[in-house]
C-alpha cells in the first residue's frame, strides 16, 4: 500500500482497515499518511480496545468502529480498503503452531470449512460498491486460495487484480482496483 501511494500527491486519503485486530495495519498507514482519515473496524470489542490503546500509545488519531465484516451496511467512499480477515480453515487448527492457537483469538483466525471465502466475498462486494473510482482493495490471503480469490474479485467487478508476494516470497496479498 505504501509503495502504491508513495509517489501520490494525494496524502489526505480515506482508508478502511476491516478486521483490524490490534490495529497494526491502520497505525502503520496513519504514520505513513498522517493527513489520511483512517477507519479501523472489528467485530471484537476486545480487539478494538487493544487497537485504541495502541493508537494512544503511538499518538495517532484513528476512528474505531465496532462492526461485523459479514454484515457491513455503512456507506463510505474510501480510496483504500485493506483487510486481513480470518482465512484459516477450522480443520487446520489441530496442525497449527501452539504459539498462534494459544494466543490469538479463534474469531480472528478461523473460517468455516464449507465456506472459506466468506469474508473475502462480503468485503469484496462492499468494497466494490463503496470504493471511489480508481480505489484499491488489499487482502492478505491464505496462499492456497489465491485462484479462488482472484476469481471472486473478478466476479465482484474489479478490473485490475494482482497477487503479490510477502517477505517470505509467498503469494499472500491481493490488490484489486475499481475502475
Amino acid at each position: 500500500i505504501i509503495q502504491d501511494f508513495a509517489k501520490s500527491e494525494k496524502k489526505d486519503i480515506t482508508i478502511y482497515d476491516i478486521c483490524t485486530g490490534c490495529g497494526c495495519i491502520a497505525l502503520s498507514l496513519k504514520k505513513e499518511f498522517p493527513k489520511s482519515q483512517i477507519f479501523a473496524t472489528d467485530v471484537s470489542a476486545e480487539a478494538l480496545a487493544v487497537a485504541k490503546k495502541n493508537s494512544v500509545n503511538e499518538n495517532l488519531s484513528i476512528q474505531f468502529i465496532q462492526m461485523d465484516a459479514l454484515a457491513m451496511t455503512e456507506k463510505a467512499n474510501p480510496h483504500i480498503i485493506v483487510s486481513n480477515p480470518p482465512y484459516i480453515l477450522s480443520r487446520e487448527r489441530k496442525s497449527m503452531d501452539r504459539r498462534v492457537v494459544d494466543f490469538e483469538p479463534a474469531l480472528a483466525l478461523f473460517v468455516p470449512d464449507d465456506d472459506p471465502l466468506i469474508f473475502y466475498r462480503k468485503i469484496s462486494d462492499w468494497a466494490f460498491i463503496n470504493l471511489v473510482s480508481g480505489g484499491k482493495l488489499y487482502f492478505e490471503i491464505n496462499e492456497s486460495m489465491s485462484d479462488k480469490i482472484s476469481k471472486l474479485l473478478s466476479e465482484s467487478g474489479f478490473s485490475t487484480i494482482d497477487v503479490r508476494k510477502d517477505l517470505q516470497e509467498k503469494f499472500r496479498m491481493f490488490r484489486a482496483i475499481k475502475s
